[in-house]
């Protein structure tokens, strides 16, 4: 008798942790894309992420796409987004800066082709202008992409501030006739093409067929979407060194059950799916293993460029 009374008493328990794990688990997943690129695209690019999640989760994927990267960090840090498959390393900096326990890394996109665990922000000009080099740029103006983009402005923000001094706010020093912030890297690129500037920042990882924009950045995206002819018509006449890869981010105060079941789905899309994930984080890339510690420097620049202003 008091075996079937252990055995009700497990039972009825089971029941109402399954039944509360029910309760907990979300019934929408809001997903946040950078802005900064043709938004169209963007919302195309993870349809196929939205579908997956939707069928391996038994969620409706809602596809958050800001107009500029501010968005995603507000989105984490308000518990507005629950996780973004390509963070800007900067922004992911901003989060963290903001609140140390809103995220968690689930891992860093690595290059397919080599294993690369990099970018680089690169300084573009037009193909037939007469700059060969970023001293030639002097009284030119010039395009950054987004505040909270890791190559778009927070490297070469530190390279122009030491090679010619001052900040964005004086031009450095007035070395640029103007400095302005586009929005987003294709702005950038696009700004260049009709002489809004005559240089301007992008992203690109600089591995793989020039031509066709190389493994992964802001060229390949454009040439896909409708620029064929992009590299004939550009110059890159500045490359940073290597910037860690963007991470995948979960927020931390998800339920825990479906946080374990998200990962888990992040994951096996890129091994089920991967031109999918592909497609996703724009570039051919893989998901690795990561820390904070590969983020520590960013970190430490952008808490150095929030206390010391532009």
């Amino acid at each position: 008798m008091k075996k079937l009374l252990r055995l009700a008493v497990f039972v009825a328990g089971s029941f109402t942790a399954m039944h509360s794990m029910a309760e907990d688990a979300p019934k929408e997943l809001n997903m946040g894309i950078l802005g900064g690129q043709n938004a169209t695209q963007q919302i195309g690019d993870n349809q196929c992420v939205k579908d997956f999640f939707d069928k391996e989760l038994n969620v409706d994927t809602k596809l958050r796409n800001s107009s500029d990267y501010s968005g995603v960090i507000q989105g984490l840090l308000g518990k507005k987004v629950d996780m973004v498959l390509s963070m800007s390393p900067s922004s992911f900096a901003s989060v963290y800066i903001n609140n140390p326990k809103a995220v968690d890394l689930v891992g860093i996109v690595i290059d397919d082709t080599d294993k690369s665990r990099g970018y680089h922000s690169v300084v573009v000009v037009k193909a037939d202008s007469p700059y060969q080099k970023l001293s030639d740029l002097k009284g030119k103006s010039f395009g950054f992409a987004d505040p909270d983009s890791t190559s778009g402005y927070l490297i070469p923000n530190q390279t122009f501030k030491k090679e010619f001094g001052g900040t964005t706010d004086n031009k450095y020093n007035n070395f640029f006739s103007s400095v302005t912030f586009s929005g987003g890297h294709e702005q950038d690129i696009l700004g260049v093409l009709n002489g809004q500037f005559e240089g301007a920042v992008t992203w690109a990882s600089m591995i793989g067929d020039r031509e066709t924009g190389y493994t992964s950045g802001a060229f390949n995206r454009m040439i896909r979407m409708d620029h064929p002819d992009l590299m004939k018509k550009i110059r890159i006449i500045w490359e940073s060194p290597l910037i860690p890869n963007g991470p995948i981010l979960v927020r931390s105060d998800l339920p825990p059950a479906f946080k374990a079941k998200l990962v888990s789905a992040i994951k096996k899309l890129d091994k089920e799916d991967h031109a999918c994930f592909v497609k996703a984080v724009g570039g051919k890339q893989h998901i690795g293993e990561t820390s904070l510690a590969e983020y520590q420097q960013i970190i430490d620049m952008k808490r150095e460029l929030t206390k010391g202003g532009r």
